[in-house]
């Protein structure tokens, strides 16, 4: 059994499209990369092979979630490595390009691999002088390279000028060299679609398409191009893991709420958001709401959708998982969570309710169809005549949605948060496609056009 297989567990948060690895260090302690802030499969994998934290690893700035590295450093003594470049403002051991730490028996050395952003570092596992996987973070991941925009349009071509450089220093390792990415399939870091999340540095000389490029500006235009749009949490999240975030002392949890308090909540400015599957949600709920089911793409869309800084209530079906509701929240950095209520609270004490309309392909008609998947998805088979608006747009040109509209996405539950916003928004009429563009090419006979 090899080293991968034996001693290191990969930890994917499918909903932000992440691993976090925990290495067992064979003496009870541990090496954990890239923790993000929700612990509970680290500390659930830790806990079942007697491990102990001892070091924590971030190859980077985090854009998509909040480290989980200062909780380790306060609740088991961990040992935080991380760029010197990063100046971050906290107790960590800094390294430039080439320092090592000693794990005992193993060796960490830090490679500078900017690109995905400035201050990156993979980290490589030696035992002795045989190179066992290096830990690339953002910068080769299966398939391609990490995005270079994330500190602004204006410095995405110079940072995917570095990203070749780094991409090429890290191709000269051994092929047998394991690779293990912090993004995979799912992530908005320019990770795409496929089901394997580790590889080889000899797998990607093969496959991967940007490694095979005859130069660097060959290599800019192609990763630059194919860059698409990123949640607007993005852009607050890294300073927050450069200042630290906080420690929590105390497993968090969301308090109930009675219907009263709720509306005198809201009537404060606070956010309810509506946590059901889509169906309950279209049958009635609080006026205002922002549907945002949950599921593993929860956090994603909330922080896109929602300001960090507006206090939420959630309202929950009865058994939905109030722990997830919390840990998606706070693992992107929202922290102001007023508290939890039913529908039937609602509704028992009196609450308004508003409605949306589920269609299925066959009663749409002639109403007009707003499309809110990604651009590729769109250009991958739309149906024809239908607008184009991302979900992440929607709510600023919510005025450019037409009046009455159908709304679709992949499934349902994306279009039927754009449904809520645009209620929110003032719009009436408006109705959910159940299911996608398939379901419609199949209901109507009709073929799906490509491209833009």
């Amino acid at each position: 059994m090899g080293f991968a297989d034996d001693h290191l567990i990969p930890l994917v948060d499918t909903g932000l499209g992440n691993s976090a690895y925990l290495v067992d260090l064979g003496d009870g302690r541990a090496l954990a990369v890239d923790a993000g802030r929700d612990l509970r499969a680290l500390r659930t994998a830790a806990e079942r092979r007697g491990l102990t934290v001892a070091f924590a690893a971030d190859t980077h700035l985090h854009a998509d979630f909040l480290t989980g590295a200062l909780q380790l450093a306060a609740d088991d003594g961990a040992t935080v490595l991380a760029s010197a470049a990063g100046h971050r403002a906290f107790p960590h051991t800094a390294l430039a390009d080439g320092d090592e730490i000693d794990l005992g028996g193993l060796t960490l050395r830090a490679l500078a691999t900017p690109g995905h952003t400035d201050e990156h570092l993979s980290f490589l596992l030696l035992d002795g002088t045989t190179e066992l996987g290096v830990f690339t973070g953002g910068s080769l991941i299966v398939g391609s390279a990490a995005r270079t925009d994330l500190l602004g349009a204006d410095r995405a071509e110079e940072l995917a000028r570095a990203q070749y450089r780094s991409l090429r220093r890290l191709a000269e390792l051994p092929d047998a060299t394991a690779v293990w990415p912090t993004h995979g399939a799912g992530s908005f870091c320019s990770a795409p679609p496929g089901a394997e999340r580790t590889t080889t540095i000899g797998a990607q000389q093969q496959a991967n398409a940007l490694l095979a490029v005859p130069d660097e500006g060959t290599f800019v235009r192609e990763l630059l191009s194919s860059l698409g749009s990123y949640p607007a949490y993005f852009d607050r999240l890294a300073e927050i893991n450069r200042r630290g975030p906080g420690v929590l002392a105390a497993e968090p949890s969301i308090p109930t709420l009675s219907a009263a308090a709720v509306r005198e909540l809201i009537g404060q400015g606070v956010q309810a958001v509506d946590v059901r599957p889509v169906p309950d949600f279209a049958a009635g709920h609080i006026p205002d709401a922002v549907s945002i089911p949950l599921r593993d793409q929860f956090a994603t869309w909330l922080g896109w959708l929602l300001p960090d800084d507006t206090p939420l209530v959630f309202v929950t079906a009865p058994g939905q998982d109030l722990a997830e509701i919390t840990w998606q929240a706070l693992k992107i950095g929202y922290e102001r969570l007023a508290g939890h209520l039913t529908m039937d609270t609602w509704t028992t004490d009196g609450g308004d309710q508003a409605t949306i309309e589920l269609l299925t392909a066959n009663r749409i008609g002639d109403r007009p169809v707003l499309d809110v998947r990604q651009q590729s998805e769109r250009e991958a088979g739309h149906i024809p005549e239908a607008i184009g608006i991302e979900l992440g747009e929607l709510a600023a040109r919510a005025d450019e949605a037409p009046s009455g509209a159908v709304v679709h996405c992949g499934h349902g539950e994306r279009a039927m948060t754009a449904a809520s916003l645009l209620q929110r928004a003032g719009h009436k009429d408006l109705a959910v496609l159940e299911g996608g563009p398939a379901d419609w090419a199949k209901a109507t006979g009709r073929t799906l056009e490509e491209g833009a």
